[in-house]
């Protein structure tokens, strides 16, 4: 009978318990977790009896047919801890789940796979998406429903839009379930087909080594996307589209770079529209600076704003935005050599290269939550308690003088700045998020005071505020696991600010160059099988059992690159060309671009996936396609190798349907559409080092982040270096040959016989279509 267990009972309260307290394992001497994520873990206690992502528990609902329930979320998704406390820790709630359904719960971030697919249909069938994603699914894992919050029994506020109360959904599952599974059945397989259909990008490429007609995608498809981005620009308050506003730092990169290809790009989007998108991409990043988005008292960027102006941040810091924020804001400081972007990218870079993100042993832990304790003896967590101020408390730490004028540069109000629409469970009554509402010079004049005063009035309060909050308030909970994904786009970010760096702050340089190369070592030492040349996805307190998936590989050997050309050390260029090896022998799907998951084989088998996706558009992250399709083409210029041109061509080729209707959704990709058409220059320069530290001969540890960046080079390779770090300049790669022989002379053809030429001041190369010649920056 539909709905009913196998013993022929209507569900049994007593079928589950809660299993995600089973996983306790020692690794190493030191208790961990076969799951080692926080946020599975924080629901060990709940009194939901949740189930563990595994053939078990799938089994176990076809075992007594009931409909899975999958929560996916992160750890510090604030929605996630308030749909826990409102709806997961209720009995009644929990008494529905598990009678009736199989709950299961997963973390985003060991399985990216699965949240992707059924992302795409909470897409697809309710027009937006986020965390917690939550889904009902058959037996044959097809979504029948799905959704993100839903408010609970707990619930302070009332039902948001058309959203039914959480109880009333689980109600009414479980009874359509009971008598109308066929139908439920029949409709899940119809969007099952629809997803298979659609849902994966790519799909429409011909298989490799198909010979087709035409030249491929235009160049004139990066106008479109800058018409697109024109159209959604927020003249304003800055940022694309309407609000909740996320940075989106994949599109402003692209408004900042589409000048700066070759001159052809100019020629054919025009230079006036070029000027335009990089105006669009720097007037953004300056209102999210000064907006509440950013942490004005301490360092990095929340994950999006609530509000039109970047004034109300949700407060968790996610790794992956603070790494590509410091590359945009880098990218918009060599555009304009802005003191104020630069501030932006040193406030990053010390937030990455410190406590508690920065991991002691190497690398970088995943976020920091957006919900603490506002005293450490409150009892309630409270949204943003950690960053909020009220009047008093300024007037307290401060004094009058100076409160008042931090309270006029930060737009602190005796009852607070957030208004009562945006603040539904009370948490921001008389608080103020610190936003910048003036500049030095007109407090001066608004106050009668020398704008010398209150500029050190502002940075010596800046730093009583830090303390003060450090010393007597509890830190968000930190999720202290390494993802390698992140990690490879915190490691390229790093390096790229390590050398931009260099000249105007060696201190912070060395701090990011020395963090990225102890990142590297520490994933080659404890995430990398050097056999098989594979990458486990997560570490925490040990290795997880996640093998890598494609944005593992594809982020990590961006960042590689990023540090041989900060470092020169061919190390990592090596480490790089070992992982896209392995990248292409496991996920290259047939007709170009990877899939997520790699490859099915007899040891490697995904029976837990409904479908397998090739991801190109980007979002809260890049598109692993796209990130993917560039260092294919950089690797292709920096060793001379054909494959990996091919390569990058087949994989932008894959998806050239989907780019040719929707390029605004595919900006990563677009970079790719370019080099594939004009190519890469390569800058090669050779010889002129004063003595023989930097031999090729030594270790990636012995160099490394001890290596200060031309110091060893004559005048003339320094000078060049200074040049070539000081351009924005996406088509270009640089190679930097010491003494004879070494990794990359083999490797590269090209650079087997080139020597230094005469005199101890080097020469510069430049390399294309095969060819090298002498040339000049």
């Amino acid at each position: 009978m539909a709905g009913q267990d196998e013993d022929g009972k209507k569900g049994d309260p007593g079928l589950l318990h809660n299993r995600l307290s089973e996983n306790i394992v020692f690794c190493r001497g030191v208790m961990s977790y076969q799951t080692p994520l926080e946020q599975v873990r924080g629901h060990m206690n709940n009194p939901v009896a949740w189930q563990m992502w595994n053939p078990e528990s799938l089994a176990l609902a076809k075992q007594h047919n009931r409909l899975l329930f999958v929560s996916i979320g992160y750890a510090a998704c604030h929605w996630c801890h308030v749909m826990e406390r409102e709806s997961f820790l209720s009995p009644e709630v929990a008494q529905i789940l598990n009678s009736s359904f199989i709950p299961i719960k997963i973390d985003r971030e060991e399985r990216p796979d699965i949240d992707a697919i059924y992302m795409n249909y909470v897409q697809a069938t309710t027009g937006s998406g986020g965390w917690p994603l939550n889904v009902f699914l058959t037996p044959d894992l097809e979504p029948v429903f799905g959704g993100t919050y839903w408010s609970g029994p707990n619930s302070s506020m009332a039902t948001v839009g058309d959203s039914a109360p959480f109880i009333e959904i689980l109600e009414k599952l479980r009874d359509v379930w009971q008598t109308q599974e066929e139908k439920c059945r029949s409709n899940a397989k119809q969007i099952t087909k629809e997803l298979k259909e659609f849902a994966e990008e790519g799909i429409h490429g011909h298989q490799l080594g198909e010979k087709v007609e035409g030249e491929g995608l235009e160049i004139e498809l990066l106008e479109e996307a800058y018409q697109n981005f024109e159209m959604q620009y927020d003249k304003i308050n800055g940022g694309l589209g309407l609000p909740p506003k996320f940075p989106t730092p994949v599109k402003l990169s692209f408004l900042l770079r589409l000048g700066q290809w070759h001159d052809a790009v100019k020629d054919i989007v025009g230079e006036e529209e070029c000027n335009n998108a990089a105006t669009m991409a720097i007037n953004t990043l300056r209102k999210m600076a000064r907006g509440g988005i950013r942490d004005q008292i301490g360092y990095g960027f929340a994950r999006y704003s609530v509000t039109d102006d970047w004034s109300l941040p949700h407060f968790e810091k996610m790794l992956y935005d603070q790494a590509q924020l410091l590359d945009v804001y880098l990218d918009a400081f060599l555009l304009t050599h802005d003191p104020e972007m630069l501030g932006a990218v040193c406030d990053i870079a010390t937030y990455l290269t410190s406590p508690p993100i920065a991991a002691p042993h190497g690398g970088f832990f995943s976020a920091e939550d957006a919900d603490s304790y506002p005293t450490h003896t409150d009892q309630e967590k409270r949204e943003g308690a950690y960053y909020v101020w009220t009047l008093k408390e300024l007037q307290s730490v401060l004094g009058e003088r100076h409160a008042d004028v931090c309270a006029h540069f930060y737009g602190v109000q005796a009852d607070g700045n957030v208004a009562p629409e945006h603040d539904p469970h009370d948490d921001f009554i008389s608080q103020n998020v610190l936003q910048i509402a003036s500049t030095p010079s007109a407090l001066a004049k608004k106050l009668g005071m020398a704008e010398e005063t209150i500029v050190s009035t502002l940075r010596a309060s800046r730093r009583k505020l830090r303390e003060h909050r450090e010393r007597d308030r509890p830190r968000p909970a930190l999720d202290d696991k390494i993802v390698v994904a992140w990690n490879g786009l915190a490691i390229g970010a790093l390096a790229r600010a390590s050398a931009v760096l260099q000249d105007i702050d060696p201190a912070k340089a060395h701090a990011c160059r020395a963090a990225a190369c102890k990142a590297v070592a520490f994933i080659e030492a404890e995430l990398f099988d050097a056999g098989t040349g594979r990458l486990w996805r997560i570490y925490r307190h040990g290795r997880g059992d996640t093998p890598g998936f494609v944005d593992d590989y594809a982020f990590l050997i961006q960042g590689l690159i990023e540090l041989y050309e900060a470092t020169f050390q061919e190390d990592y260029l090596r480490f790089a060309d070992t992982l896209q090896a392995t990248q292409l022998s496991l996920f290259l799907a047939p007709t170009g671009g990877f899939y997520t998951n790699p490859s099915p084989s007899p040891s490697l088998t995904p029976t837990d996936l409904l479908l397998r996706l090739k991801p190109g558009m980007d979002a809260a992250e890049p598109s692993p396609n796209g990130t993917s399709a560039f260092n294919l083409h950089r690797l292709a210029s920096l060793l001379a190798d054909e494959r990996y041109a091919r390569a990058a061509r087949d994989t932008v080729r894959a998806f050239e349907a989907e780019v040719e209707q929707w390029p605004f959704t595919f900006p990563g990709m677009l970079g790719s559409v370019v080099l594939g058409r004009l190519g890469v220059g390569g800058v090669v320069i050779v010889g002129g080092e004063r003595n023989e530290s930097n031999e090729p001969g030594k270790s990636t540890n012995e160099l490394g982040a001890s290596h200060e960046l031309g110091a060893s080079d004559s005048p003339r390779i320094q000078t060049l270096l200074r040049t070539l770090r000081g351009e924005l300049r996406p088509a270009r790669t640089v190679v930097r040959l010491r003494g004879e022989g070494g990794w990359l002379r083999g490797r590269n053809g090209l650079l087997r016989d080139v020597k230094g030429g005469e005199g101890e001041e080097g020469r510069m190369l430049v390399c294309e279509g095969g060819v090298c010649r002498e040339g000049e920056v």
